[in-house]
C-alpha cells in the first residue's frame, strides 16, 4: 500500500457510507411509535452520555471556552437539530427510500455552496453533474407531481428540503472554522449535548401529552441503535474526514447511503422500488459522480 493513503480516512468514509445508509430505516422504525423531537432528543442524549463517558475516562472533558462553544453551538443547531430533526420529521410522512433518495441531492447543494463560499470553483463538469442530480429528483416525481399537493406529502418534503439546506450549511461552516479544539470527541460532545437541550425544548412544547408507555421496544431500540452507530461512530468519521478532505468528496457517501437505504427499505420494510425509483437513483449516482470526478 503507497505510504500517502490514509488508511483512517478511508475506513472513516467506509464506515460513514455503511452506518448512515442504514439510518434512514432506523428513523423510520423510530418514529413509528416515538414522536420526533423525543427520539432525536434521546438519541442525541445518549450519543452525548457516551462521549462523556469516553472524555472523562481519558481525562480530557474541559470548558472549550466561549468562542469555540459558539460554534459547536451553531453547528449542533444547523446540523443535528435541523438537519437531523427535520429529517426525523420528514420520515413520519415519506418512506425511507424516498427519504434517502431525495436527500441524495445533498452533495449537489453542498456543491453550489463551496462555489459560493470559494470553497470550490464553478466548472462545467460540475454545472452538468447538478443537472444530472436534479432531473434524477425531478424523475422522481414524474408521475406523481400532482401528489405534492397532498399536506401529508408536501409537509414531508418541505422539512426534508430544508434539513438538506442546513446540512450543507452546516458541512460549509465546519469546513470554515478558524478556530476549534483539537479534541473532536469534545466537539461532538457538546454538539450532541447542546442539541438535546434544544430538542427536548421543542418536545415538550410541541408534544405535551405523549405517553411513554405507547413507545414500543422495537422503536426504541432503533433509536439506541441510531444514537450509537449513526450518530456517535458516523459522525465522529463524518467530522474527521471532513479536517481532510474537501466537503465534495466527503458528500460522494450520500449515494452510497442512498442505495442501502433503498435496498434497506425494499428488503426489511416492504418499500416498493419502481422502475422510475431505480432510473432516479441512477441519475443521482451519476450526477454525484461526475461532480465528484477527477482523474488520479
Amino acid at each position: 500500500m503507497p505510504k500517502n493513503v490514509d488508511v483512517k480516512l478511508i475506513l472513516s468514509m467506509i464506515i460513514v457510507g455503511l452506518v448512515w445508509g442504514t439510518t434512514f430505516l432506523g428513523i423510520s422504525v423510530a418514529v413509528e411509535t416515538i414522536p420526533p423531537w423525543y427520539s432525536t432528543t434521546i438519541r442525541n442524549f445518549i450519543a452525548a452520555s457516551i462521549l462523556f463517558i469516553i472524555l472523562l475516562f481519558q481525562k480530557e472533558f474541559k470548558w472549550i471556552g466561549w468562542l469555540a462553544f459558539r460554534q459547536q453551538l451553531i453547528l449542533s443547531v444547523l446540523m443535528i437539530v435541523l438537519a437531523n430533526g427535520f429529517t426525523t420529521i420528514a420520515e413520519q410522512t415519506l418512506p425511507s427510500g424516498l427519504t434517502s433518495i431525495i436527500s441524495a441531492i445533498n452533495p449537489v447543494v453542498i456543491f453550489l455552496l463551496s462555489i459560493s463560499f470559494q470553497l470550490q470553483k464553478a466548472t462545467l463538469k460540475g454545472f452538468i453533474g447538478v443537472l444530472l442530480g436534479f432531473s434524477g429528483v425531478l424523475f422522481l416525481f414524474k408521475d406523481g407531481l400532482g401528489d405534492i399537493l397532498n399536506p401529508d406529502y408536501k409537509t414531508g418534503v418541505v422539512f426534508l428540503s430544508i434539513a438538506i439546506l442546513t446540512w450543507g450549511l452546516g458541512t460549509i461552516y465546519s469546513k470554515k472554522l478558524s478556530y476549534q479544539p483539537n479534541n473532536l470527541t469534545l466537539n461532538l460532545f457538546y454538539q450532541f449535548f447542546l442539541a438535546s437541550l434544544i430538542q427536548m425544548v421543542l418536545s415538550v412544547i410541541i408534544y405535551p401529552n405523549s405517553e411513554i408507555e405507547t413507545w414500543s421496544a422495537k422503536s426504541i431500540g432503533a433509536v439506541v441503535y441510531l444514537a450509537i452507530f449513526g450518530s456517535v461512530i458516523a459522525m465522529f468519521c463524518y467530522q474527521y474526514a471532513l479536517q481532510r478532505v474537501t466537503p465534495i468528496q466527503v458528500s460522494i457517501l450520500s449515494y452510497v447511503n442512498t442505495v442501502i437505504a433503498v435496498f434497506l427499505g425494499w428488503y426489511l420494510n416492504n418499500e416498493v422500488v419502481t422502475k422510475d425509483f431505480i432510473v432516479a437513483v441512477i441519475l443521482i449516482i451519476i450526477g454525484v459522480f461526475v461532480i465528484n470526478y477527477k482523474k488520479k
